[in-house]
């Protein structure tokens, strides 16, 4: 099969069938090779064309808190009282400079996800 760009949803498709055939390929084949670029070339449309967004900042605290194993205590620790806590999970109070500080660096959350309004 001859690679070309994907620019249309008709050739997306047509892609993403040959990328099934030849998914298993053993790498450094010819095959192999097909599918490497086949997948650059289907990444770069994917993120032309159905672009993912940001998480919402506090989905993402619960997520990481859930990664981590941690609850509102714990949580705390990071952003100060337990009640402070439960108004930022629920949505009512504003994640503060300071806060999205102690987030980013003890939770390893990426600052651009928190300074998101919600």
């Amino acid at each position: 099969m001859t690679i070309k760009p994907i620019k249309t949803k008709k050739d997306y498709q047509a892609a993403m069938q040959r990328l099934e055939v030849i998914f298993d390929a053993r790498h450094g084949s010819p095959e192999g090779d097909e599918l490497e670029v086949l997948s650059i070339l289907i990444e770069k449309y994917e993120n032309e064309h159905f672009p993912v967004g940001m998480p919402d900042p506090i989905e993402a605290i619960r997520f990481r808190m859930e990664q981590l194993g941690y609850n509102q205590s714990d949580l705390a620790e990071v952003v100060g009282l337990k009640s402070r806590v439960s108004e930022i999970l629920n949505k009512k109070r504003k994640l503060t400079l300071e806060m999205i500080r102690q987030l980013h660096q003890r939770l390893n959350i990426p600052t651009d996800v928190l300074i998101q309004s919600y």
